[in-house]
């Protein structure tokens, strides 16, 4: 599809809600564009007077030409109000222009981005109550009352857990860039340890120096960890006497007397032994990942899972032995092979086992995923649907409430992903890290770490280098942008 921007440069905007609304099209900008309509094209115009911006989208799909007009005032706004403005107009006119073509529309309608809860979140700081936010996200931007069910309920877990959060108060997040073998729709930067396995001592030499730095600079700062977060990768890759000096190394310089949560990621049971989750309990570690993904060995065998059922029952029952009482575990909805009858049986399984987090994702492919084809995702809308909503249905009825979402590009169907959690058991840093409620500093290959500023919600990254040889190669270099964020004024 072509596009054109007349007036303004919004280019993200009018890209987002198109790939939003049509997730299998490519697109490219253009001058101009043929107003003939024998190809898809959409104008997105934007202009001003007398202090009322208007916004106007023409759409041609299919043959057929629609637009939608919309206007706001926008004299004497600041800045930032303005952009949002004037942003907002242009999306909702695109949306509004473009939905008439959908067989229906999506059930996020017109709200694009990452982080739903955290736009709920700040039309309620802006003055909206609770129940004046999810009117507006329903009558505004046409979300279904499902979904804005669950962003209001995890606006709210995102408030209650921010007043927990003090101004010294920070979690880290270690990364493990190694997996035994790669899914098909994975994206993350990981490594097999059939092609890398050689790059994991100096990796965990190079990672134990990192920490070793960043712990100093924290306690410099005067920063308090809260709470720390092992992840992938999938970090019980790493042999039991590797894994005991990641976890001792963490333990001997930063001071944990203030942590409440400890995670590590043992997504993947052909990793997880008894050794590895006794070493996991002895370093304090609280909560742990089991993630199956599925329950049917047909749908891991086709998704390149090299476990069987079998295995995640038999790793659920040791991490229960050497006892974690706070276990969750994956699932996504849309993989090769599943079906809305087969996922229900998942869910059911995993219920059954009683597990204190249950996060139900939606498949989504990405750059870099082996997985490709948006096409054949986008056409499970159906059958996605069926299995989220049957998810749903069965995880309230068994006691779990929805604590945190979040949303990604080229999701099968254009959905989200969904905590779901028992009572009083909500992943602290799964929130904090959504919602961008504190700052966070990543440690190893990949890591982003983010200093938020808590009173003007201002965001300043730092990025560690995105592969294992790229980051042991600037060893020297990784405390640079973590001493940067932690001392702002220097």
């Amino acid at each position: 599809m072509i596009y054109t921007l007349e007036g303004h440069a919004l280019k993200h905007a009018v890209e987002e809600m198109l790939f939003h609304l049509l997730p299998t099209v490519t697109l490219a900008r253009a001058d101009t564009v043929d107003g003939s309509c024998t190809d898809d094209w959409c104008r997105s115009i934007l202009s001003e007077t007398d202090g009322q911006a208007q916004a106007k989208a023409i759409v041609c799909l299919d043959g057929t030409v629609r637009e939608h007009v919309l206007a706001a005032p926008v004299a004497g706004l600041a800045p930032l109000d303005y952009k949002r403005t004037v942003t907002e107009l242009v999306k909702t006119t695109v949306y509004e222009a473009v939905v008439p073509a959908l067989s229906q529309p999506p059930v996020w309608g017109s709200l694009t981005g990452v982080r739903p809860a955290k736009f709920a979140r700040g039309l309620i700081e802006r003055g909206m109550s609770r129940g004046e936010a999810a009117q507006h996200l329903r009558e505004h931007f046409h979300v279904s009352p499902e979904r804005t069910a669950l962003t209001i309920r995890a606006a709210a877990t995102a408030m209650e857990l921010d007043k927990e959060i003090g101004e010294n108060d920070i979690s880290l997040y270690v990364g493990i860039p190694f997996c035994p073998s790669r899914c098909y729709y994975c994206s993350f930067v990981s490594s097999t340890t059939a092609q890398s396995g050689h790059l994991i001592e100096p990796y965990l030499d190079t990672l134990c120096r990192e920490i070793e730095e960043t712990a100093a600079l924290v306690r410099e700062a005067g920063k308090r960890v809260q709470s720390v977060y092992i992840g992938g990768g999938t970090p019980t890759t790493l042999d039991e006497n590797q894994l005991t000096r990641l976890l001792d190394t963490l333990a001997e310089n930063f001071d944990f007397s203030a942590l409440r949560e400890y995670t590590v990621e043992a997504g993947r049971p052909d990793t997880i032994t008894p050794g590895k989750l006794a070493a996991l309990r002895a370093a304090g570690v609280g909560r742990v990942s089991i993630n199956p993904q599925s329950m049917d060995d047909a749908v891991l065998a086709a998704i390149g899972r090299r476990h069987s059922a079998g295995d995640v029952l038999r790793a659920y029952e040791e991490a229960r032995q050497a006892g974690f009482d706070e276990i969750n575990m994956d699932l996504i909805a849309g993989l090769t092979g599943d079906t809305p009858e087969s996922f229900a049986r998942t869910v059911e399984t995993l219920i059954g086992l009683a597990p204190e987090n249950i996060t139900v994702h939606t498949l989504a492919i990405k750059r870099g995923a082996d997985l490709t084809d948006k096409a054949a995702a986008a056409a499970q809308r159906a059958a996605v649907s069926a299995m989220l909503d049957g998810a749903a249905d069965a995880l309230h009825k068994a006691g779990y409430g929805p604590y945190y979402l979040y949303r990604q590009k080229f999701t099968a169907g254009g959905f989200e992903n969904v905590g779901w959690c028992k009572p009083d058991t909500e992943c602290f840093y799964n929130v904090t890290m959504m919602e961008e409620l504190q700052t966070i500093l990543s440690l190893g290959a990949g890591g982003v770490s983010k200093r938020v500023d808590r009173d003007t919600g201002w965001i300043e990254r730092a990025n560690n280098p995105k592969y294992p040889l790229e980051y042991i190669r600037a060893a020297d270099r990784l405390a640079a942008g973590k001493r940067k964020l932690l001392f702002p004024q220097r």
